[in-house]
């Protein structure tokens, strides 16, 4: 019975530290850029798309800006992700946890 209490409590304290960690994302911020730094994109460890800014130079060109805005999105969400899952990896030693658990 020690050992379902303990497995019990081991979970309890991930599940906190989970918590703790997805709201300590919300105020961590990740950046990407493309077209040599033309479009820039930042998010937050969450993977919330904080800020878009577009150098005006290519504003004439839409389909460039399209594309840019694009790739730009994809790098930052990516790199958001990395961090969200380094975070866990960190908190949890590395400890495989079920999917979905962590938003993922």
């Amino acid at each position: 019975m020690t050992d379902i209490r303990s497995l019990m409590e081991t979970a309890q304290k991930i599940q906190s530290e989970v918590a703790r960690i997805k709201d300590e994302l919300a105020t961590r911020t990740v950046e990407a850029e493309s077209g040599g730094g033309l479009v820039r994109v930042a998010a937050n460890g969450r993977g919330e798309i904080l800020s878009v800014t577009i150098d005006p130079s290519i504003l004439e060109n839409k389909k460039m800006v399209e594309d840019l805005v694009v790739g730009a999105i994809n790098l930052v969400l990516d790199r958001a992700k990395q961090l969200a899952q380094d975070e866990l990896v960190a908190a949890t030693g590395g400890m495989s946890l079920p999917p979905g658990l962590f938003g993922g």
